[in-house]
């Protein structure tokens, strides 16, 4: 018996959705010459992330052997799967594969890093492949809803596993390549050992819809509104950006586009060819001189996202443009789970201003990029493989996917993330475990989620801060009285006096009493004294805040 193996890891998008990080190897254990697939971020809130920028996948297993790993392989540019290069380049060191589109996007990213574009290299469509140690790594064209999204041809001397990446069945997508079923078969023909597979949409029962289907319902739309338009979409999503500035086009409306987001990737889609004839636009300035019911505003910040331009709209003004009673705002998106209150604070913004907020809620302006349940059941039977691993989506996602391979006759398994499967013999099962979690980027520093750093911003948040200063003298007494400085804490205490006061009285008094011992003891007067505010400030407030204390000895 073989003692290689081929091994399956993913360190992100497995029990959630985002931030989508998946590791091959194949070879002796712990000896495998390693691929990555996809390098995305999620995004932080403030309730557990308060201050961070982006969260990424922590990839500090990858990195302790990344002379083992021959090449990270992107499958499209949604910021989930490509998001972190720049980040996490250079912990990696490995070349770069993507198509033509993503590859724009993911060298735009690394040069903000002072990385050379070098490190990209363009990939054709199946059937070329890129030989990547024992891997012979394939992008096979697939429908998203972003251009040239492709799942990944991974064929191994243990044999072939198709990792879909993110799609749906469309065969009309606007823009980009259609689902070609023949392609697919033609493909899996061979033979398939594992189909690692998109989760997101699995409790959605009905076949998923072409993104051709809401071109003419956003055309009514347009042409029946009396004033300026307004409409936000996903900025990745060109093929919906298009269908809406053609929208706006027919109502004899000019089209402007507000958010660098998605002038940017409008950009990267012309630059590669996978857009060739979007509508002319104006520049905001212009859009300010016409008359309200000749524009069309495309904008970024679909999700709530407070810098973006719906944001700033709601705020009252972006790029001296203001909307007014009247006006019309299209959401053609769907709010991704824990975004829906800043979605829904920037609708009530525009509905105070008297703007109509039209959303998806009835699905007349928006369809998912992702296979729904028929569309898994059709993409399980076309391939056919020996085994189903889901992948991208909460652990309730991939729960019932393995429950629906299993009805359609194929074995699954779940990996969430850390969990390695090895995928050889006729019996993938656990190969292991890996300790996984996830990197913050605050500010420009790169921290790890146990380092403590969030976690202090919260409980001070919760509980608020006390900064006391206490200052010693050469002999070891106390010189003069402590005091406190507060932070996000009541003034006025239960005894209708000040908290400040209260607390400088008792740690005064508490000083007083301190025999010499402790008083030359840094650690446990600082232990005593946090204890002591703690103590006074639940009497006080009800409150433990986090107490900073400050010892400052004269020599």
């Amino acid at each position: 018996m073989s003692s290689e193996r081929l091994i399956y890891l993913p360190l992100g998008g497995a029990g959630e959705i985002g931030m989508n990080c998946y590791v091959y190897g194949y070879g002796a254990e712990g000896k495998e010459r390693l691929i990555l697939v996809d390098m995305g971020v999620t995004f932080p809130d403030m309730d557990s992330t308060p201050g961070v920028d982006l969260i990424m996948p922590d990839i500090t297993w990858l990195e302790e052997r990344k002379s083992q790993l021959e090449a990270v392989f992107i499958t499209h540019a949604h910021e989930d799967h490509v998001g972190a290069v720049g980040h996490l380049y250079e912990k990696l060191g490995a070349p770069i594969y993507a198509r033509a589109f993503t590859a724009n996007i993911a060298r735009h990213k690394l040069a903000e890093y002072g990385v050379s574009e070098k490190s990209v290299t363009t990939a054709s469509a199946w059937p070329e492949t890129v030989q990547a140690g024992p891997f012979s790594v394939g992008f096979l064209p697939i429908s998203h809803s972003i251009p040239e999204s492709s799942a990944l041809v991974i064929d191994s001397p243990e044999g072939r596993v198709i990792h879909t990446g993110d799609f749906k069945l469309d065969r009309t997508p606007i823009v980009g390549e259609p689902f070609d079923p023949e392609l697919w078969a033609s493909v899996a023909a061979p033979g398939v050992k594992a189909l690692v597979c998109d989760s997101t949409n699995v409790f959605t029962p009905v076949a998923g819809r072409s993104e051709a289907s809401i071109a003419d319902e956003i055309t009514s739309l347009v042409s029946e509104a009396k004033q300026m338009v307004v409409a936000t979409t996903f900025a990745s999503n060109v093929a919906r950006v298009k269908t809406l500035a053609e929208a706006g086009t027919r109502a004899g409306r000019s089209v402007c586009l507000l958010g660098r987001a998605m002038r940017r990737m409008i950009q990267a889609a012309v630059e590669t060819g996978v857009l060739t004839d979007f509508p002319s636009v104006i520049a905001p300035e212009d859009a300010v001189q016409m008359p309200r019911e000749n524009v069309m505003l495309l904008v970024t910040g679909s999700q709530g996202e407070r810098r973006a331009a719906s944001a700033q709209l709601a705020n009252g003004k972006y790029n001296g443009i203001t909307l007014k009673e009247g006006d019309l705002f299209l959401f053609s998106s769907k709010t991704i789970p824990g975004n829906e209150r800043g979605v829904i604070r920037i609708m009530n913004q525009f509905s105070e201003m008297g703007v109509d907020v039209v959303d998806d809620t009835q699905g007349r302006y928006h369809v998912s990029g992702h296979a729904n349940r028929p569309d898994l059941t059709e993409m399980h039977k076309l391939v056919s493989p020996q085994i189903v691993v889901p992948m991208h989506g909460e652990h309730r996602h991939l729960r019932e996917h393995a429950k629906l391979a299993k009805t359609n006759g194929f074995q699954s398994i779940i990996a969430p993330n850390g969990v390695m499967l090895n995928l050889s013999g006729n019996k993938p099962g656990v190969a292991g475990y890996v300790e996984t979690g996830r990197t913050y980027l605050d500010g420009r520093c790169l921290i790890g989620a146990l380092d403590g750093i969030v976690r202090d911003r919260i409980r001070m948040a919760l509980n608020g801060h006390v900064l006391v200063t206490v200052i010693i003298d050469e002999d070891g007494e106390p010189l003069g009285e402590p005091w406190c400085e507060l932070s996000g804490l009541p003034e006025i205490g239960r005894g209708n006096a000040p908290l400040v006061d209260a607390l400088e009285e008792d740690l005064d008094q508490f000083l007083g009493r301190a025999k010499g011992k402790m008083l030359k003891d840094d650690d446990k007067l600082e232990t005593e004294i946090k204890r002591l505010v703690r103590k006074t400030a639940l009497d006080e407030i009800g409150k433990k805040p986090e107490v900073t204390v400050v010892v400052s000895r004269l020599m």
